[in-house]
Parts: C-alpha cells; sequence; structure tokens
C-alpha cells in the first residue's frame, strides 16, 4: 500500500466538488480512474427519477481464482457548504479553513477502496472477483441506491453478496454490523377558523390539537434500540385568527420494524385523543425511509473482518449503530453488509477532518481481507 498516493488521491477527491445530485464530475473522474485501473463498468441511471447528474457506478474487477467474491461501496456525494474547500494538513490530520465541509464522509471510503484494488493489482495478489458500487445522492435518503434498476445490472456485473460498505466515522478497528429502520411521520390537524379577539369560542386551534397530542407521546429514547424526534411544526397564521390547520413531522427509529408499528399506533392514540377533545379532525401518514440492517450469517462476516484488525494489532469491536446508509437499502436485495470506520470525524460539520493513521490502517485491512479470503 501507497500511503502518500492514498493520502494525495483522497485530497484530490475532496476537491472535486460533489454535493448531493450534483456528482457528476466527480463521478466521471472515477469512471476514468477506475477504467485506467482495468475495471469493467456498468452505469446505472437511477437518477434521471430523481434529477441527479450521476448514476450509480458498478466496477468489476475479475478474479484470478474462482469463488464468492466481495463488493465494497462507498458514497459520492458530500455535505453542504463544501464548494472551493481549501485543504489543511496538520501532521496526520486533513482538515478545512473551517468554512467549509471536507467530505471525507465519504471520500474517504472512495479512496480507501480505489487504493486497496491498486495495491492487489499492483502485488499480483490472487484473488475472487471484486466488485465497487459508488452511489450519488446517498446523504438525501440513499437516493442513489434506493433507485438502482437491478433488473437491468448484467447477470456477470452483479455483485458479490459479502459486502463492505466504507461509510463510517471514528477509528480503524470499528466493525459495524446492524442498523436501524427509519419511518418519517407526519401528523396534519384540522380544526376551524375564527376571529380570535371577537369569537375565539367558535373556532378549534389546530396548534393546541398539536401541542395536546405531543405532550401525550413517548419522544427520545424510547429503548435501547428505538428512538422516535419530531422537529418541525408548522401553522402561520396571524394573531387574530384561530388557527384551522398545523402539521408536524418526525421519525421513529428502531431494530425492530414490529416495534415502530406499536410505537406508531400509540401515537395515532394520542392524535386522536386530542383531536376528539377539541372537536377537529387529523390525518397521520408514515412511511419507511430505510429497513432494517442486520447479519444474515450471524455475524460471521463481521468476526472474519474484526479478525484481521486483530492480526494487524489493532483492537477491534464489533458494534450497532444508530444511522442509516446505503448498507440499509442494499440490504433489502439481499446484502450481508457490514460498515467500517475509515478515520472521517465530526461529519456533517466544518470541523470535520481525516484521521490519516485511520484510513491507512482501514485501507491495508481490506488489502489484507481479500489476500487472506482466497
Amino acid at each position: 500500500m501507497n500511503k502518500t498516493r492514498l493520502k494525495d488521491n483522497f485530497i484530490e477527491m475532496v476537491k472535486i466538488y460533489s454535493p448531493s445530485k450534483k456528482e457528476g464530475n466527480y463521478a466521471k473522474y472515477l469512471v476514468t480512474l477506475l477504467t485506467e485501473m482495468g475495471a469493467e463498468i456498468y452505469l446505472d441511471n437511477g437518477n434521471v427519477k430523481y434529477d441527479g447528474d450521476s448514476p450509480t457506478i458498478f466496477a468489476k474487477f475479475a478474479g484470478t481464482v474462482p469463488g464468492d467474491g466481495i463488493t465494497f461501496s462507498a458514497h459520492m456525494d458530500v455535505i453542504e457548504p463544501n464548494e472551493n474547500l481549501k485543504v489543511i494538513e496538520e501532521g496526520l490530520i486533513i482538515k478545512t479553513d473551517g468554512t467549509t465541509t471536507l467530505g471525507a464522509d465519504d471520500k474517504g471510503g472512495v479512496a480507501a477502496v480505489i487504493e486497496a484494488i491498486r495495491t492487489i493489482k499492483e502485488e499480483n495478489i490472487a484473488h475472487r472477483d471484486i466488485f465497487a458500487i459508488f452511489t450519488p445522492a446517498e446523504e438525501i435518503g440513499m437516493l442513489g441506491a434506493k433507485n438502482i434498476d437491478w433488473d437491468k445490472v448484467p447477470s456477470h456485473m452483479q455483485p458479490a453478496k459479502n459486502m463492505i460498505v466504507l461509510d463510517n466515522s471514528g477509528t480503524a478497528g470499528t466493525v459495524a454490523h446492524s442498523a436501524p429502520s427509519r419511518y418519517f411521520v407526519k401528523a396534519t390537524f384540522s380544526g376551524k377558523k375564527a376571529h380570535a379577539g371577537i369569537e375565539p369560542e367558535k373556532g378549534i386551534n389546530a396548534i393546541l390539537m398539536a401541542a395536546e397530542a405531543l405532550s401525550n407521546m413517548n419522544i427520545g429514547r424510547i429503548d435501547e434500540l428505538t428512538t422516535s424526534n419530531f422537529s418541525s411544526i408548522k401553522s402561520d397564521f396571524p394573531t387574530n385568527v384561530v388557527p384551522d390547520a398545523c402539521e408536524f413531522t418526525g421519525e421513529i427509529r428502531s431494530h425492530s420494524e414490529e416495534k415502530i408499528m406499536e410505537i406508531i399506533k400509540e401515537y395515532e392514540k394520542a392524535i386522536k385523543s386530542a383531536t376528539e377533545k377539541f372537536g377537529g379532525s387529523y390525518k397521520l401518514e408514515y412511511v419507511c425511509e430505510f429497513p432494517v440492517l442486520k447479519p444474515l450469517d450471524d455475524l460471521k462476516f463481521a468476526k472474519e473482518f474484526a479478525k484481521i484488525y486483530e492480526e494487524m494489532g489493532i483492537e477491534s469491536k464489533l458494534i450497532v449503530i444508530g444511522g442509516g446508509s446505503d448498507s440499509n437499502i442494499f440490504a433489502q436485495k439481499g446484502f450481508n453488509s457490514i460498515i467500517l470506520a475509515v478515520g472521517m470525524n465530526n461529519v456533517h460539520t466544518v470541523e470535520e477532518y481525516m484521521a490519516l493513521e485511520d484510513l491507512y490502517k482501514t485501507t491495508e485491512a481490506l488489502v489484507k481481507y481479500i489476500e487472506k479470503n482466497i
């Protein structure tokens, strides 16, 4: 593994502006690079469904030995503000000047995949098929992964089911194997307008109904693996009008979709009770934004990779995480994913930075995993 090349490639990539739905230039860069490395490329154009300018990139490096291969995955989009970033190097830390994000999430993951494959090829390491999937629009609801038309992916380009997703913050050695499902929830309340100063008793205040409902809902940490949060409430009327419309929106996350449905039923009871108290009406909507991620092999794959870290002298830990990623979407298609940390820290903020030592360690672990599993 060439650490200098890995660092330089990472810096080169973060300088390519690629916010969600505008990853086109970065995708062209990656397609050119992967082609030069000898990959066969397939482009999925699911981006047209959400007006993005970048396809999902499928790359295949044919194996030199038979057997089930491995799939790497990382996403191409970054969190704003990210345009015209200024890279600052401080020893083994790479950051910005504090006015933009860095984009280590997830260009650190992409850089690790690129360098691992380069090393495997340059050192003529025997390997099974290696696939890489680079997705757009992950940060705005995994739109790239959600809109892949799997029926159109050529049979020989269908990726291996064991998947390593390089998209977790923290130190090398962290192996995430489970993540929750997330449901979006929206409650709309309908009341009755009236003049607030002359005859307020003739009105039905929708804001009061929403407040009454929220005050009787269990929100926050519900149990060890379940959370909920409501972050938006909307109603816009002059002070002299009793508001007849109000809505609030939020989310529920859990490692059990059955638990989510139980909570939704409890929420609906509180909402219905509030509207009956004031004489209004309501509409409750909810949709699954991504499903549960859980191991399909009783943690066999996760433990195999953790052992690679341990053999390198790196303390490893298997963890359950509370966030979602493309791995949740891929789980619906039968992929058995683990999510590795690549050294990104303070992600989604202008204090974001990359710890190069962790990037180097995880990249080396990818190479050792490929080398060992032939």
